[in-house]
């Protein structure tokens, strides 16, 4: 059976879609791109569309919910390579991928993971920071 491969980049995953995606293929690659997501923990995930000329309302179905699963599973999704034609076909389906996030190119995209990956840890440390100043026994103790 076809297979869209899937790398790991770190914390990232990269999709690179060079294939017309058939409903098949689709489905097949949101369920190795949840699964991957789990077994590397991946925080992102970045699937490069811009060898797609053609884009039907089921693929574009399919990404948002490529999207909403990454969330669900921590992960943040961004789509780039998009072409003009695809974008116009997108809109006149009147499918506007909420959730999913678009750069021009995949290293816009990859600063677009890193920037939301640093944003996260920052916002993380400001948890431990403000539950730590509102313990009353932690401030007795310093």
């Amino acid at each position: 059976m076809e297979r869209i491969p899937i790398l790991r980049m770190g914390e990232f995953l990269l999709v690179t879609i060079q294939v017309d995606m058939h409903d098949r293929l689709a489905m097949t690659l949101q369920d190795d791109l949840t699964n991957k997501i789990v077994d590397f923990g991946a925080k992102g995930v970045l699937i490069d569309i811009s060898a797609l000329e053609i884009v039907d309302s089921f693929i574009g179905r399919m990404l948002g919910n490529i999207a909403a699963m990454s969330r669900i599973l921590d992960a943040v999704t961004v789509v780039v390579g998009m072409q003009p034609a695809v974008a116009i076909t997108l809109v006149e389906l009147g499918l506007s991928l909420t959730g999913v996030r678009t750069a021009l190119n995949v290293e816009r995209g990859m600063e677009m993971l890193r920037r939301e990956l640093r944003a996260e840890h920052a916002e993380d440390e400001d948890d431990d920071d403000s539950a730590d100043s509102e313990d009353p026994a932690a401030e007795a103790e310093e």
